[in-house]
């Protein structure tokens, strides 16, 4: 019965006793522990800056072909290209290392497309312009790395699609 009436209680009282009520968590779930407020914030606030009035159209970028439907087509076509190069080697039975070479730059080329455009989301340069920086060239430095790898590994070693097979033979 006192559960119940709980929360006829917090609807009852003034908003000086119902914040009192809150912060002894009388009939509140935990959550409003969890809740920033302005005194007490989880992480500090970016640096924001508002440029013109709010009446004022939001800026588009210049059209380019190449940052537009033409970097689309190139992502999609790495994308099916693939699928076929991913299935081939273990369907055909054949290890052939051109075959492995652009499966290898595929990878590379569809990683590095993925994670810039994650870095382009999530880290605008209009907001955090030095984070943004330093991650574009962390991620050309990783893709630079990974693409040496794989070239070592394919002309050292078994090459890529051996290497799996033996894995899913072992």
């Amino acid at each position: 019965m006192a559960s119940i009436m709980r929360p006829s209680l917090l609807r009852q009282t003034p908003a000086s006793t119902r914040s009192l009520l809150l912060r002894q968590n009388v009939g509140v779930s935990q959550a409003v522990n969890f809740h920033a407020s302005a005194r007490k914030q989880i992480l500090p606030p970016l640096p924001q800056s508002i440029e013109g009035t709010m009446n004022d159209p939001a800026p588009l970028p210049k059209p380019s072909p190449v940052h537009g439907s033409y970097h689309w087509t190139f992502e999609r076509a790495v994308c099916v290209g693939l699928v076929p190069l991913s299935i081939a080697p273990f369907a055909a039975g054949s290890l052939n290392p051109v075959m492995d070479a652009v499966l290898c730059s595929l990878l590379v080329v569809h990683s590095h497309i993925g994670f810039d455009a994650s870095i382009t989301d999530y880290f605008r340069p209009q907001r955090v312009p030095k984070t943004h920086a330093l991650l574009k060239w962390l991620l050309r430095g990783f893709t630079l790395t990974t693409a040496v790898g794989l070239y070592e590994f394919e002309t050292n070693d078994v090459g890529i699609t051996e290497a799996l097979r033996r894995i899913w033979t072992a």
